[in-house]
């Protein structure tokens, strides 16, 4: 009987432990959680009197609340579930989200990033974009499932990123004064942006919203004065919220009025 190195059998048991750890996370955090109470938070802060405020006078205005997985790409898949949801139950603002899609590819090739490496992320995005309206139209319930595979929902991810990156860099001259250091626009982009599980602010917000001509409000959770209601920024400014999300210190939720 051959003898399997034992070098084999210890990569076997750490595979196993890490397929065992993804699984855990898995379960605990889904890509795109169930809907809940917004209240649900008041647990979490119930020691945190500060928090305890903030939530309070956030119920006020919104109702509930469905949690992303912490995992860098909260904001992307975040903004991508609450917008396509949205689009699920307008079919006059899905035709011109779709027809506005189209035109991305030839965009960012034309700005030099590779057609080949794309045109896949590209096909992926359009396909789902595609059933949120017309003959072959999903239901809420299949779009959370597209969300919560993985394969096709990172693939969601990447072409958001590659949009953001695509107008930044479109954008630099105004874009840049937000960047610190010496990096350009095209590196950051690079560095920052395009690859998976790095964290966002609002520099890439205001370019989705920009560059898919979507309005996002983001309402801020800190530390900041008790007495002061969560401060809200829409991106772009001035634009109409179509995507609301919470952010506390390195994380996205949605929000729902």
């Amino acid at each position: 009987m051959e003898m399997v190195p034992e070098s084999e059998i210890q990569d076997e048991g750490i595979l196993n432990q890490q397929r065992q750890i993804e699984k855990e996370v898995a379960e605990i955090h889904p890509l795109i959680g169930q809907l809940q109470p917004l209240t649900c938070l008041l647990q979490e802060y119930m020691d945190d009197p500060i928090y305890v405020n903030k939530l309070t006078k956030l119920t006020n205005v919104y109702h509930s609340l469905r949690r992303v997985r912490p995992d860098g790409n909260c904001f992307y898949r975040g903004f991508g579930f609450s917008y396509f949801e949205r689009l699920l139950e307008n079919e006059d603002e899905w035709k011109k989200f779709k027809a506005l899609v189209m035109g991305t590819k030839d965009q960012l090739i034309s700005q030099g990033f590779p057609k080949f490496t794309l045109e896949d992320f590209f096909d992926s995005f359009m396909e789902v974009v595609n059933r949120l309206g017309g003959e072959s139209k999903m239901d809420a319930e299949e779009l959370y499932r597209i969300f919560n595979d993985s394969g096709t929902s990172d693939y969601l991810v990447v072409y958001l990123r590659l949009v953001t990156s695509g107008q930044l860099q479109k954008e630099e001259d105004f874009y840049q004064n937000f960047l610190e250091g010496d990096k350009s626009m095209k590196e950051f982009c690079q560095q920052e942006v395009e690859p998976m599980y790095r964290e966002s602010d609002h520099m890439h917000a205001i370019a989705l919203g920009s560059g898919l001509n979507v309005g996002i409000r983001v309402v801020y959770l800190d530390r900041g004065e008790i007495t002061t209601n969560p401060p809200e920024h829409d991106f772009p400014e001035d634009c109409i919220p179509s995507v609301y999300l919470l952010y506390r210190p390195g994380h996205y939720d949605i929000l729902y009025k």
